[in-house]
């Protein structure tokens, strides 16, 4: 196989990150990463980093739409700084009930992924654009969808079934889950000696957790939409649907068209809530943090409630999995707060789940689980952008 650049766009609701790789025989080395944080804020920032992480771009540029932001990563591109990418793939959350598996993408299958935004609303539309503008800008270079839905595809009926109405069903409304190439890439990292009882949590300001058997996914927390599950940066998790239905019928009173009161529900559930809402301050863990230290009652409730949500779900995934080998913590909560790692595992210990204070006090991968600890317990990075590149390698040779 010869080098191959190989682009990877990883798309969030507010940003843009991309990488690029040389990729051939047993090797994948990156060249250059970036991100453009902040989309439609007054806190715009735009950075790249070279192969060695020192960074050669560091800007807070006015970034009103995803236009002004996808222009400042194709001109990087475009350069001549860096090679020209060989391909592209693209990391999208959910295509729906009938895009499943990785591919190369088309106008049409984008026409078909978008038909579902609404199974991932604040990420499909700029995964989406951002599709199209790749197509029309290289129109010669194979773009390829990665799917968050593809790990969890393993999940059994009974785990991706709802319980309502077979009308609904029938329309695709199930469990798909999301971060899956997250999860893909501890399995990957955790190779040649996956455990066979695995709890991934992914946390961040998007959170989720994954209970994974043999290497395979056997449930997760995020349901048709990442709203659900756990207790967010912005996001409800899952919650009573009653609540639901009374937040909406407040709504109506002011808001009788139906989009525009379903519009403003979303609202509520997926960016006023979670953290930022229990809180009424922030949605970054930092900063709630540092408000605790102040005396802050709200961020202290908003806390407890995320770290006691994601306990509760660790013990039900060990009961899925009839036991446990390992936990692993990733995503930006994950590997950086100390304090939510050893909260959220402080009452654990009949689980067999110990750690310690001295291996917690890092930030980055390790170990922290004491020495004689039943279970193990990791702090792992997220490496979604190679698992993005191993998966284009693979489908450009099929």
């Amino acid at each position: 196989m010869t080098t191959l650049p190989i682009l990877v766009l990883n798309s969030g609701s507010s940003s843009i990150k991309f990488s690029l790789y040389e990729a051939s025989d047993g090797a994948r080395n990156r060249i250059v990463e970036g991100a453009v944080d902040g989309i439609g804020t007054d806190l715009g920032k735009f950075w790249i980093k070279d192969a060695v992480g020192e960074k050669q771009v560091d800007q807070t540029p006015v970034l009103p739409n995803r236009s002004v932001a996808f222009k400042l990563v194709t001109d990087a591109l475009n350069s001549g700084e860096v090679p020209a990418p060989a391909a592209i793939g693209h990391r999208m959350v959910s295509g729906g009930p009938t895009v499943l598996e990785n591919q190369r993408i088309t106008p049409q299958l984008i026409d078909e992924m978008e038909s579902y935004s609404a199974f991932a609303p604040l990420h499909t539309p700029i995964a989406i654009y951002i599709m199209r503008e790749a197509l029309r800008m290289f129109p010669s270079i194979p773009n390829f969808v990665c799917l968050d839905t593809y790990f969890h595809r393993t999940m059994p009926e009974v785990v991706k079934h709802m319980p309502i109405p077979e009308e609904y069903s029938a329309m695709g409304v199930r469990r798909y889950g999301a971060h899956g190439v997250s999860y893909e890439s501890i399995v990957y990292q955790l190779q040649p000696n996956v455990p066979d009882k695995l709890i991934v949590a992914h946390l961040g300001n998007g959170a989720s957790i994954s209970a994974i058997r043999n290497g395979q996914c056997l449930d997760t927390s995020m349901g048709l939409t990442p709203t659900g599950g756990i207790i967010s940066g912005t996001r409800t998790g899952d919650i009573d649907p009653g609540v639901l239905i009374f937040i909406l019928r407040r709504i109506a009173k002011a808001t009788p068209d139906a989009d525009e009161a379903a519009d403003k529900l979303e609202t509520v559930v997926s960016k006023r809530s979670g953290l930022l809402g229990v809180s009424g301050l922030s949605n970054d863990m930092r900063d709630l943090r540092e408000a605790i230290k102040a005396g802050n009652a709200k961020a202290r409730l908003a806390v407890d409630k995320f770290c006691w949500t994601i306990a509760r779900w660790i013990g039900s995934y060990v009961a899925e999995l009839n036991g446990l080998d390992m936990l692993v913590f990733t995503g930006g909560i994950g590997e950086n707060d100390i304090d939510s790692r050893a909260e959220i595992c402080a009452g654990l210990g009949t689980l067999g789940i110990f750690v310690d204070q001295a291996r917690n006090s890092v930030r980055g991968p390790a170990v922290i689980s004491t020495e004689n600890s039943p279970v193990t317990v990791r702090v792992l990075s997220p490496l979604e952008d190679l698992m993005i590149v191993n998966h284009v390698v693979r489908l450009m040779s099929e």
